[in-house]
């Protein structure tokens, strides 16, 4: 046994240092070329697709077989339970999502429930949210070798990654079908019936104030899926789901303002030309229902040229430095309080040995393709409305606590973008735009709303803030769920 895993390992290890794997910023570009080339239904819906009861199954002891004992590389000293496993969301399809849930490390009886969701779309919560920004450990260089993370959000809470929809990491589907029709709609339905079952499953958090966080066209997933839940609640006439409130980072929220700012934003990082930038705003038409085909040839310009541009470039962190050495090392390296840029390659490299795969109670199917970080078997996007400006509305309405936040050195769903979407609310001002602090430095700056509505930046964090400012995006999430405003000294 241990031979195979060897060979695996080092045929692996070949394998990564020739590939590129996709990432959100991919995933969101596809999906932005599709809805200029109108392949994808942008309506805004709100209807509710009420849960067929049959979807909520039996869940009698499938939680202590779910419990991981120990992962591969683990360091020693955990003192928090995880657990790893499939939940079925639809039976009659084969459908079902993969979750790792890793409890607090202290006081989990009185801790929230926190579920984070990676965007995309098509992107994994375990290779991003779990394994390289807010889980408990880190892979190391060597793709063998995990590390503490010391700024875990389990710190502050009972933590759920979910892979969905179907075909994302190690979540699959036995209906092909299902992989051509995923879209907005059918990951927000899936993704409640996710969360029945997972209820159901650990039912001592039933009861739980649960909060839903995540970041990118997360931005999407998050609101929709608290749509879904607010309205159950209020149909069935009980709490389902013990929803409080709602977290999303450098999300995708309005797509003419998301678009428009990320533009103004490369232009004011120096990232555009000032010809480009003036051509940029004269002649490219986001909105709705513009077409690539009615493209004038100045706006496809200006766009080709930030392409090039931003290309040799980390555009999730503008001023981050990027991977050159893409091998895995024979011992881990060490590490220090920055980022790995290759982190992407040491996760595809642990997800894909055999014996972490079995630890974490993953791709017991056997599927027939690697686990990829961003699926490559996801091709098509049914639905994306292109805005949810109306769901963050009927949250503030229904006394939810709704925060956006927003690292300033994303270039993708930049500050500039998340600003002009939330200035689309007209909402009142509560506290007036101020400096919040992180050990006596300006973590970053804020502003709170009338509505319960708080908006963030993250000083010096790009697309993925508890990636590259940790301390700050613990500091950040911890006042989220306290209901506090963040520290102004």
């Amino acid at each position: 046994m241990r031979a195979k895993v060897l060979i695996s390992f080092l045929l692996l290890t070949l394998f990564v240092t020739q590939t590129i794997h996709a990432r959100q910023e991919d995933a969101l570009t596809r999906l932005y070329k599709m809805k200029r080339e109108r392949k994808i239904d942008t309506n805004f819906y709100d209807e509710l697709r009420v849960v067929d009861e049959t979807r909520v199954l039996s869940q009698e002891g499938f939680k202590e077989n779910d419990r991981i004992e120990k992962l591969p590389g683990q360091p020693h000293n955990v003192d928090f339970a995880q657990y790893g496993g499939y939940v079925t969301v639809d039976e009659k399809a084969g459908r079902a999502f993969y979750y790792y849930f890793t409890e607090a490390e202290h006081s989990k009886e009185s801790k929230p429930l926190l579920l984070w969701l990676n965007g995309g779309p098509g992107c994994s919560s375990l290779a991003y949210g779990a394994m390289q920004e807010l889980g408990p450990f880190r892979v190391a260089s060597d793709g063998k070798t995990l590390y503490q993370n010391p700024y875990a959000w389990n710190k502050v809470a009972n933590v759920l990654f979910l892979e969905s929809p179907a075909g994302v990491g190690f979540s699959y589907t036995n209906t092909t079908s299902d992989l051509k029709n995923s879209g907005d709609k059918m990951t927000a339905d899936d993704n409640y019936v996710f969360l029945l079952n997972w209820l159901k499953r650990f039912p001592e958090y039933k009861d739980r104030d649960f909060y839903i966080s995540g970041e990118s066209y997360a931005g999407h997933y998050v609101p929709q899926l608290a749509h879904n839940i607010v309205s159950h609640n209020k149909l069935e006439n009980k709490t389902a789901i013990n929803l409080k409130g709602i977290i999303i980072g450098n999300a995708v929220i309005n797509d003419i303002t998301d678009e428009k700012g990320m533009y103004e934003y490369f232009w004011t990082h120096a990232l555009l030309s000032d010809e480009s930038n003036l051509a940029v705003q004269k002649y490219c038409d986001f909105s709705p229902n513009a077409t690539t085909a009615n493209e004038p040839k100045q706006c496809t310009d200006a766009m080709t040229e930030a392409d090039n541009n931003i290309n040799p470039i980390d555009i999730y962190n503008i001023y981050a430095p990027t991977c050159h050495l893409k091998n895995l090392t024979d011992k881990p390296k060490k590490t220090s309080g920055t980022i790995d840029p290759c982190s992407d390659n040491y996760v595809y490299a642990y997800l894909n040995t055999p014996e972490v795969q079995i630890a974490l109670h993953a791709n017991v199917t056997k599927l027939n393709y690697d686990w990829e970080p961003c699926s490559d078997i996801i091709t098509t996007w049914q639905n994306a409305p292109s805005t949810v400006i109306p769901l963050l509305q009927e949250f503030m309405a229904n006394g939810l606590r709704v925060w956006v936040f927003s690292g300033d050195t994303d270039g993708r769903v930049p500050v500039t973008s998340t600003r002009y979407s939330l200035n689309k609310l007209k909402l009142p001002l509560k506290t007036k735009f101020h400096p919040w602090f992180v050990q006596g430095e300006v973590g970053g700056y804020t502003v709170v709303y009338k509505g319960d509505l708080t908006f963030a930046t993250v000083r010096g964090a790009g697309h993925q803030v508890p990636t590259y400012q940790p301390t700050r995006a613990l500091t950040l999430i911890k006042y989220f769920l306290d209901g506090k405003s963040l520290p102004r000294q």
